[in-house]
């Protein structure tokens, strides 16, 4: 697999508080990876570093060879764990606007056949995220799985390669999440993206992913616990894995990659 995107000793401080440090790493193409830790471990400063909602304080970080700028693109989506829809658009508005921002950014505006081929497009994407028969419900109108498949169809619509998961089924019931891990899977083979997901749940982070990094601190000092940052204390690839790594992968617990 061809190296997507690399981080090469990238810091993020904030004043005198270091929250990670020394972290280098290469994400694939393609792949699938999960990212695992306690809180505070830097998980979603590591989500806005890629997204480029803030650009490391020191360090560097590459797409494709070439430097990130550090402003978000529409070649990186993200959802977050809370929904974030338009309560006042239907389903069908809601994707479409997205559409609207990237093609006239100035106006948030499509006329004419534009606008014709928008709604097209964002009926195929709300159809591939089973919402085929939803396009002109309101937010208010549909459950909390169903508002969680639009803010990916809201994502997948402006065609990203890497897709950004902040916690994104944290809230969802057991039953849900199960489908929502189905639709992640297939969404993930059918538009050949490159995942970066953050959770709280360990059987979730080994389910979907293709690889595990867990994010912690690797030193600590009770004196001055914000002068040490985190960073991937444990890095797992999980497939072609022998049945010794997978009895491993079973009986892992978060505290145990905490104490890595």
């Amino acid at each position: 697999m061809s190296t997507l995107l690399s981080l090469r000793d990238v810091w993020v401080e904030y004043g005198d508080k270091i929250v990670i440090e020394k972290l280098d790493l290469d994400i694939h193409a393609r792949s699938f990876v999960s990212v695992v830790g306690p809180s505070g471990a830097g998980k979603s400063s590591f989500l806005r570093l890629i997204l480029g909602q803030e650009a490391p304080t020191r360090g560097t970080i590459s797409l494709d060879g070439q430097p990130l700028v550090p402003e978000c693109g529409p070649d990186r989506g993200v959802v977050f764990q809370r929904y974030s829809v338009f309560p006042h658009l239907s389903a069908l508005r809601n994707v479409v606007l997205g559409m609207e921002c990237a093609q006239a950014p100035f106006s948030a505006r499509l006329f004419g056949s534009a606008r014709r081929a928008a709604e097209e497009e964002a009926a195929e994407m709300l159809k591939a995220v089973g919402l085929g028969d939803s396009l002109h419900l309101y937010p208010a109108q549909m459950s909390g799985g169903m508002q969680q498949r639009l803010a990916i169809a809201q994502a997948l619509v402006k065609r990203p390669r890497i897709l950004l998961l902040d916690e994104p089924f944290g809230a969802l019931d057991p039953g849900i999440r199960a489908d929502m891990h189905l639709l992640i899977r297939r969404l993930w083979a059918e538009y050949a993206l490159t995942i970066v997901m953050v959770t709280h749940d360990i059987r979730e982070a080994f389910t979907l992913g293709t690889r595990v990094l867990a994010f912690d601190k690797r030193r600590h000092d009770p004196h001055a616990p914000h002068r040490f940052g985190a960073t991937v204390v444990y890095d797992l690839a999980l497939r072609e894995r022998s049945d010794e790594t997978a009895e491993k992968i079973k009986s892992i617990t978060l505290d145990e990659i905490g104490n890595n």
